[in-house]
């Protein structure tokens, strides 16, 4: 029987722990907050987006943009069937949604987390509330963690479990990295992923509010697109949100040192001709009418006048007074409605964090530290992430296993 010491209770310390403690290990959890799980509580707007049934292998790994192939082992040790199993067996009943979203029936985020709570309790694993503060060594491992009161508590393996930057008020604020470091490990410089983004052209705080669907967008990197996907968006008074816009944030690795903008098909259902034919009907049936009054069936209201201005027709122009020209310029601009992207939002509106202990520094099958014997890692510490849809608590629910198993 090993004494077991996990550092964080979130996603990845509460399923690492307890299942550490089934194999008969005496396992405690320390977690700075007066509750575990607080992150996982506002995770998918309170409703917990728990894993993506996505049931193949390579299909978890496409989700990945960063240092995907590390994740392999711990993806086929524990996949997203196994997550749902797990959650079903401890009573809490799940229904798959749109892409493949794995939700509780319940859609509250607490169910989840009391699950792993009382998993954890009920498997034998003490969870204590304090900050660990540093690690004291011996023979290159850690014998012992001194928390914040000066306390000790022995071990004979550690698990770094925090999380990253992102949400601070849950907990999340970089103390992992700082443990890391101090045991030798390099931290990749943590940034925000899978967060809104800063736009500097003068018409967004006019469409903030407006919602989309069935939009596609592009992203450009220096001209050069690296990135599209289609779904849903929404417009703010900083800038852009809403699905699309987070996973195509976790693409922009150079923010201020290349320039970055974002391409809005508003209406991808249509290709150009068949977009010219519609708004060749609809000003048929608003000839008389003045230009700024003629595009109510085709757009939202708040986008019209932002529209109006970027065509270069004057509002008032009568419908039947404008050129061919004009027109096809009118369907580029609704094709191609380009916004300049400045900045990320702050870290803490990021829903993880891009960044991390360095992969390099750990054995992908089995989470243990290649520089300190008896370390593992669990989670978003891990210098990975994934696509906005229940992926990333995948990772952390994979490593965590994979940790229990090899610890």
């Amino acid at each position: 029987m090993s004494k077991i010491v996990i550092i964080g209770g979130g996603a990845a310390g509460l399923l690492c722990a307890a299942k550490s403690a089934e194999k008969g290990n005496d396992v405690v959890i320390i977690e700075k907050m007066n509750r575990c799980g607080r992150k996982l509580m506002i995770t998918g707007k309170g409703r917990c987006n728990v894993t993506n049934a996505s049931f193949e292998l390579d299909d978890l790994i496409s989700n990945v943009p960063t240092n995907p192939r590390f994740l392999y082992s711990a993806f086929s040790n524990f996949m997203p069937y196994d997550t749902m199993a797990l959650f079903e067996e401890l009573g809490v009943a799940l229904k798959i949604e749109r892409g493949n979203r794995v939700f509780p029936v319940s859609d509250k985020a607490v169910d989840i987390v009391d699950a792993l709570v009382n998993y954890a309790k009920n498997s034998g694993v003490k969870i204590i509330q304090g900050t660990a503060k540093a690690f004291e060594f011996n023979n290159n491992k850690i014998n012992s963690v001194v928390l914040e009161d000066k306390s000790k508590i022995e071990c004979d393996k550690v698990c770094l479990c925090t999380g990253g930057k992102s949400y601070h008020l849950t907990g999340s604020t970089g103390d992992g990295y700082i443990l890391a470091k101090s045991a030798g490990h390099t931290i990749v410089p943590p940034k925000p992923s899978l967060v809104p983004l800063e736009c500097s052209n003068n018409f967004i705080p006019k469409l903030q509010g407006l919602s989309l669907k069935n939009i596609e967008i592009t992203l450009f990197e220096d001209e050069k697109a690296i990135y599209s996907d289609f779904g849903e968006m929404i417009f703010t008074h900083f800038g852009v949100s809403g699905p699309v816009i987070l996973s195509a944030s976790s693409h922009i690795k150079n923010m201020g040192k290349k320039k970055y903008k974002l391409k809005i098909d508003l209406k991808p259902a249509l290709d150009f001709n068949t977009l010219d034919k519609r708004i060749c009907r609809d000003f048929e049936e608003f000839s008389n009418k003045d230009f700024v009054n003629s595009l109510s069936k085709l757009l939202p209201k708040k986008l019209i006048p932002v529209i109006v201005s970027l065509s270069g027709i004057s509002p008032g122009e009568k419908v039947n007074q404008i050129t061919r020209q004009q027109r096809l310029a009118l369907v580029d601009l609704i094709k191609n409605f380009y916004v300049t992207i400045s900045n990320f939002r702050p870290i803490d509106e990021a829903i993880i964090t891009c960044g991390g202990v360095s992969v390099k520094e750990i054995n992908p099958k089995t989470m243990c530290s290649k520089i300190i014997d008896n370390l593992y890692f669990a989670g978003e510490i891990i210098d990975v992430d994934a696509y906005t849809g229940g992926f990333n608590l995948q990772i952390a629910f994979s490593t965590a296993v994979l940790c229990a198993d090899n610890m």
